[in-house]
């Protein structure tokens, strides 16, 4: 974690991540795609996806989550910051002479070995089906269904834990508290996932986040009647409803969104628990 000098008011209390262990190297240009604005106001100039819309040009990086070169090993040769992810991303070039992006784990470092197999070292870095990794183990960029690339656990210092295996199915803990059963020909990524203190920090001042393109989100209680179901009312009034609502008078906070008799539903365990507000 990087801290910065009180210079100015924003600096005050502002946090930042420590790049230092980043690779200074251009990203590939093969491994990077275009990607179209979907944002801010539509043909006809009204907003159709709000708080959104400005921000630092950026491109973005094609990454292999998959993994699909099973058995022939690669080297880290770079880490490298993506703007489309709170984790980091690696380079890793295979012995084939293949290059490719992955997310990169934690505890990983330029010049260290990585190999994707049915069975392998159970090290940092490497990849195989969750029915060969031992129970109590961290893992990231789980497959949900063989074959298809990771898709579970994939921010920065994530990590879900292997609580158990049997008829088929191996039983994690993800990072939200859910447990759940995972196909145990599933491929997972040992360790925790690279970047654990993006959640720590202080963003320090409004522009940091225009930066982001994250654009002023204005309460609902501060509208008029006609704009929000919150709106009206004399000084800072309350909303005057039973249960918040959105803007377009739908049920809001808390309210479950999962579509009933899902059907994964049988694969939960136990759904999460409920954060408290504070």
């Amino acid at each position: 974690m990087k801290k910065y000098k009180p210079v100015t008011p924003g600096r005050r209390q502002m946090t930042g991540i420590d790049y230092s262990v980043l690779s200074k190297v251009k990203p590939l240009k093969r491994l990077t795609l275009s990607i179209k604005e979907k944002a801010g106001r539509n043909r006809e100039g009204r907003i159709t996806v709000r708080h959104r819309g400005g921000g630092g040009k950026k491109k973005y990086r094609v990454i292999d989550f998959g993994q699909e070169k099973l058995g022939i090993p690669g080297k880290i040769i770079s880490i490298e910051y993506d703007p489309n992810r709170t984790c980091f991303i690696s380079q890793v070039q295979y012995q084939d002479g293949d290059v490719r992006y992955i997310l990169t784990p934690q505890d990983v470092k330029v010049d260290d070995e990585i190999i994707c197999d049915e069975k392998t070292e159970l090290k940092p870095g490497n990849r195989m089906k969750l029915k060969n990794i031992l129970t109590g183990t961290f893992v990231h960029n789980i497959e949900l269904v063989p074959g298809r690339g990771g898709k579970l656990t994939r921010s920065a210092g994530d990590g879900a834990k292997i609580l158990s295996s049997e008829g088929g199915y191996v039983t994690l803990i993800l990072p939200s508290s859910e447990i759940r059963k995972v196909p145990e020909d599933s491929y997972a990524t040992i360790n925790f996932i690279s970047n654990p203190e993006h959640n720590t920090i202080v963003i320090g001042k409004a522009g940091r986040n225009r930066w982001l393109r994250r654009r002023p989100h204005v309460r609902g209680s501060a509208m008029n009647p006609c704009d929000h179901p919150h709106g009206g009312g004399e000084g800072r009034a309350s909303i005057g409803l039973k249960h918040p609502k959105t803007p377009w008078g739908k049920p809001a906070l808390g309210v479950k969104t999962r579509k009933k008799g899902k059907y994964s539903d049988k694969f939960i365990v136990k759904r999460r628990k409920k954060k408290k507000r504070k």
